[in-house]
């Protein structure tokens, strides 16, 4: 009896270390970006170091959104740790309690800006990761060639663009795929005074928003590489490294990217980086804190799931992350001189001047983004097929300003 109870226990105790071996182990979602990447090439040493092992997918961020909310929404989801864009679902992750709230987390190397679309009322759902501000790359080389200084205001940017365009370089460039274009649209609509939501409600129709949307589609329709409807910024990137375009206005952490050795055939001493130009109102590019990090609320490993996200958003890592020139969002690394002596200069002077005047938002904050973002998509897609001419733009954006409007109303946002 004595053997068999022995027995018996040897095998629970077999069991349970069974079970908590395999609790050593979680599901990490990241997205295709530049600190995805670094985040994927760091993870064998998180392993080694904790001993828990990570399954790890990366997907492009549309799909990524996709995967997590079909997964959530449908109660199917094993994900522990997931990147996410704050601005584009952290209102519906948040609405739909698919956020784990985050405790016992030092938050004070943030900005409180950063942290406002982090947090929803007292808590934190979020640990930022990255900040990005809108800038123009350029090529020195095809100015100087050219003799023609950096443009400063959106009346230069069209003259410089006109000047260099030609069969083999387009003279502009920026996202022009539909909803993926709103974002970069959002320093020009800025630019000309106008705004995608005020309090809550959608005013994109305005004259200002509207005069900013041709004046993008005309830039994009008269310099823009062929096919510019259809591209993103993961297009747009391969035509700047294989020297086709002269300038585009994107997010600054592209810039590590840009200047990669293995993947252009730009000299990165003749890629400039400078600040976004300023339009007929004002100068106020977009600074936002574009990617973080959050545990599942359906996690069944979120004490694992909380030292992997603490490791992936670490001081440490976030260094490394401005060595390969990814903004990040810690405002340590900001203020630290040796990082700050390896960092390129123009990182350092736009973000400083995107930080005193930038916009915080580069997209409708809202729960129906998405819908909002196609909406206004489809705006920037008639403006880019009509060089900025078409007579029906007016008319289709306050169609457009009408159905977010609903939108709001149905989500109960509207008018806050």
């Amino acid at each position: 009896m004595r053997k068999l109870l022995i027995g018996f226990v040897a095998a629970l105790y077999c069991l349970s270390m069974g079970a908590i071996a395999q609790t050593k182990e979680i599901r990490v979602l990241l997205a295709n970006h530049p600190y995805g990447d670094l985040l994927k090439s760091a993870i064998p040493e998180f392993e080694s170091a904790t001993g828990i092992k990570v399954n790890f997918e990366s997907l492009q961020e549309g799909q990524l959104t996709t995967k997590l909310t079909t997964e959530f929404a449908t109660k199917s989801s094993s994900v522990d740790v997931f990147m996410t864009r704050p601005l584009q679902e952290g209102k519906m992750f948040y609405k739909n309690g698919w956020y784990e709230p985050i405790s016992g987390y030092d938050f004070a190397d943030y900005p409180k800006n950063v942290m406002s679309v982090a947090s929803f009322g007292p808590k934190a759902y979020i640990v930022p990761l990255v900040t990005e501000w809108q800038v123009l790359y350029y090529r020195k080389d095809v100015f100087r060639d050219a003799g023609i200084k950096v443009p400063t205001n959106f009346t230069e940017l069209e003259a410089a663009a006109k000047k260099v365009n030609s069969d083999s370089l387009a003279g502009f460039a920026s996202r022009g795929k539909g909803a993926a274009a709103v974002t970069q649209l959002s320093s020009y609509v800025y630019n000309y005074g106008g705004l995608y939501l005020d309090k809550g409600v959608a005013v994109f129709n305005t004259k200002a928003a509207v005069d900013a949307i041709r004046f993008y589609g005309k830039m994009l329709g008269d310099y823009g590489p062929k096919g510019v409807t259809s591209m993103s910024w993961e297009n747009i990137m391969p035509l700047f490294q294989a020297g086709k375009v002269a300038m585009w206005t994107d997010a600054s952490v592209f810039y590590g990217e840009i200047i990669d050795p293995a993947k252009t055939q730009v000299a990165a001493e003749n890629v400039g980086i400078a600040n976004f130009p300023a339009g007929p109102k004002m100068n106020s590019p977009f600074i936002v804190t574009s990617w973080g990090m959050a545990i599942a609320k359906q996690s069944k490993n979120k004490e694992l799931a909380m030292k992997f996200l603490v490791w992936a958003t670490s001081k440490e890592l976030a260094a490394k992350g401005m060595a390969s020139n990814i903004t990040m969002a810690r405002s340590s690394v900001w203020e630290d001189k040796a990082i700050l002596a390896k960092t390129n200069p123009g990182l350092v002077e736009t973000r400083a001047y995107a930080a005193k005047h930038g916009n915080p938002l580069d997209r409708p904050y809202m729960s129906a983004v998405g819908e909002a973002r196609d909406l206004i998509g489809e705006l920037v897609i008639e403006s880019i097929n009509t060089k900025g001419t078409s007579t029906n733009l007016d008319k289709m954006a306050k169609d457009k300003v009408a159905q977010v409007n609903e939108m709001l109303q149905d989500t109960g946002e509207y008018g806050k």
